[in-house]
């Protein structure tokens, strides 16, 4: 089946995902207001300490512990390409597939901090497992029913989801990625139905499921809503398994839709939602991949730690040599750091009472980021074994360490759940949405001079009272956080950076005005800072948090946060310095000149493969499901 893409101008695509973000803001959040100079740290301090964990959940964490173990053949997986119908079935009758639904519906009824601890255990073990467990309760049609199903709805599907009735998540298509205003899979609505026609592409689960939640346009409205569909139903059809890099048992695939017909019931929240209900789930189903990506860096560091002990170079073990002692304690850091924000990013979740959009997003970029550099270096540190399979290595009689399937299985994490860009984009957006308010009329380029004069009263007398503090603050926040010790230092240069922070944004708004959407090398700057103080802030309330409790290891702790921010407040200095100067200019003007074809005698010397941009868009607009479109969206 075949679906022509539907064209769409800048303008509107910029309005649906306008249409489709979250316009207020529910309660306080704390990445928010540090991007208005604010470092509210009552928002995540004293740490939100999980305690002493249920006996409910501890007996399911043990079982699912001696299950991977026992029954969990990784190595197998990944050359069969399938998951086991035993393995799938012990997961079943754990209740792996009911972790994050109520008990009153069949399920498991954990928190967000005791599901991320799971998905952390399985993600240290198994990225095959992580992503179909995620992908049915985190985005499926667990999580959407949960905030926002009828109570019919809840009843009838949440119990056969919680059963091990497989779901998935059906947005993407062949010509519409990120962009959801190229939408053309189409619901018409007909009686007590909705007739669904169009095509999906990359739907986690989809070869296995049982139930889709399925985002589709009503030509007539042509507003996007949420359904959920049956894969059972006539006209639901698997077009394509889809292969990958890694993740090789992975369900993926396309999906098509002929004249099927769905309840009207089966509409999930207002019609028209669709998006926002997507955007909404995300808020909270993004969460897994921190938890599972800290789980990851957790075994890296100790397959790192035997091997460069056990290893020997001239005599000594390699880790004594400063080359590796560097990387050891670089990722010791990172891997403490990453632990902290998967766990106050969950146990915010949990708590409520604000808005965590910000922080999931950031928890999700800066892990699933540091993760797979962390995995490179576990690989460099590894050489030729770590290079080589697991198969192989067993094979002539070495220890089978997972370094080369784990390095293919965990890339995709910065494309799952939104790609780094994308998340930057998105935060970047959330970011200005209060001098949007503020002062959106000035910079809107369909404003004419009267309406920008009409606001600017408003505009000057809001930035006089917001702008001064963020400079007069700083002349007496030098003797701050004295009780936080040697740590202190590091809390005074956080305070300190989000006022800059928050002055530099305003300065990029009044300097490029409506041009600031187009300067992505600025705003990415922008919110790469914020990640990192983010990040210095969760490791050293966490740090903080050992120690008051006396827990073990509370000393230890107080190093990795110290050395962590250390690292991170260089990368922070190097951030703010690039936002002026930088070779923005420069790379715009290459990539034109590569992309108008000035630069084609540095292919010289390649084999042709037809990958010009003509021979690219003639491929793409006549086979909307052949491979290219993998290359481009």
């Amino acid at each position: 089946m075949s679906t022509k893409p539907r064209l769409t101008t800048e303008e509107e695509s910029r309005q649906v995902a306008e249409e489709s973000r979250e316009q207020e803001w529910q309660g306080r959040g704390f990445l928010r207001e540090m991007f208005l100079g604010e470092f509210s740290l009552d928002l995540v301090h004293p740490f939100p300490g999980a305690g002493e964990d249920r006996p409910e959940f501890s007996d399911f964490y043990n079982k699912l512990r001696d299950f991977l173990l026992k029954e969990v053949d990784s190595v197998a997986i990944d050359e069969s390409g399938e998951y086991p119908e035993h393995v799938v079935d012990g997961l079943r009758k754990l209740g792996a597939f009911g972790m994050k639904i109520p008990v009153e519906y069949g399920g498991l009824g954990f928190t967000v901090s005791e599901y991320c601890k799971a998905m952390e255990l399985i993600g240290s073990y198994d990225g095959n497992i992580t992503a179909l467990l995620s992908a049915h309760q985190s985005i499926g049609v667990p999580q959407p029913l949960k905030l926002f199903g009828t109570p019919e709805q809840k009843e009838r599907f949440l119990p056969r989801c919680a059963a091990g009735a497989i779901s998935a998540f059906a947005l993407t298509e062949p010509h519409a990625g990120s962009d959801p205003a190229s939408l053309t899979t189409t619901a018409e609505r007909d009686g007590d139905f909705f007739v669904l026609n169009g095509e999906k592409l990359w739907c986690t689960n989809g070869t296995l499921a049982e139930l889709l939640v399925v985002m589709a346009r009503d030509p007539e409205t042509n507003r996007i809503s949420a359904f959920i569909v049956e894969t059972s139903t006539p006209g639901v059809k698997v077009e394509h398994r889809c292969r990958f890099m890694g993740l090789k048992a992975l369900a993926n695939g396309v999906i098509s839709f002929t004249d099927v017909r769905i309840p009207a019931d089966n509409l999930v929240g207002e019609s028209g939602k669709g998006l926002k209900i997507a955007l909404i789930t995300l808020n909270t189903g993004r969460l897994t991949l921190p938890a599972a990506c800290a789980g990851i860096a957790k075994q890296c560091l100790e397959n790192v730690r035997g091997w460069s002990n056990a290893r020997q170079q001239w005599g000594i073990p390699i880790w004594k040599h400063e080359a590796v002692s560097h990387d050891i304690g670089d990722m010791a850091a990172t891997t403490f750091a990453m632990d902290s924000i998967a766990k106050l990013a969950s146990q915010m979740a949990d708590r409520g009472g604000y808005d965590i959009r910000l922080e999931a997003a950031a928890a999700k970029e800066w892990n699933t980021v540091r993760c797979w550099e962390l995995v490179d270096r576990t690989l460099q540190l590894r050489g030729g074994r770590g290079y080589e399979t697991e198969k192989s290595l067993s094979e002539r009689g070495e220890t089978p360490i997972p370094v080369e399937r784990l390095m293919r299985d965990c890339r995709i994490n910065l494309i799952f759940e939104g790609s780094s860009e994308i998340m930057h984009l998105f935060m970047a957006r959330e970011a200005v949405d209060k001098h949007l308010q503020v002062a959106g009329a000035m910079i809107d380029k369909n404003n004419g001079v009267s309406e920008k004069l009409a606001a600017l009263p408003g505009i000057i007398s809001h930035y006089a009272v917001w702008y001064p503090p963020l400079v007069l603050k700083g002349l007496a926040s030098w003797s701050n956080y004295q009780d936080w010790g040697r740590l202190g230092k590091h809390m005074r240069f956080i305070e300190r950076r989000a006022r800059k922070l928050a002055r530099e944004s305003f300065h990029g708004m009044a300097f490029y005005q409506a041009k600031m959407e187009r300067k992505q090398g600025f705003l990415f700057r922008c919110v790469d800072i914020v990640m990192e103080l983010f990040a210095m802030t969760a490791t050293l309330s966490h740090a903080r948090y050992l120690k008051d409790t006396h827990a073990p290891g509370a000393d230890r702790a107080m190093d990795l946060a110290d050395l962590f921010c250390s690292q991170a407040e260089r990368r922070v200095r190097a951030s703010f310095r690039s936002l002026w100067r930088n070779d923005d200019n420069a790379l715009n003007k290459v990539a034109a000149q590569v992309m108008d074809g000035q630069n084609e005698w540095l292919a010289e010397g390649r084999l042709d493969m037809g990958f010009t941009p003509e021979a690219f868009e003639a491929r793409f607009m006549t086979n909307p499901k052949g491979s290219e479109t993998a290359a481009t969206s």
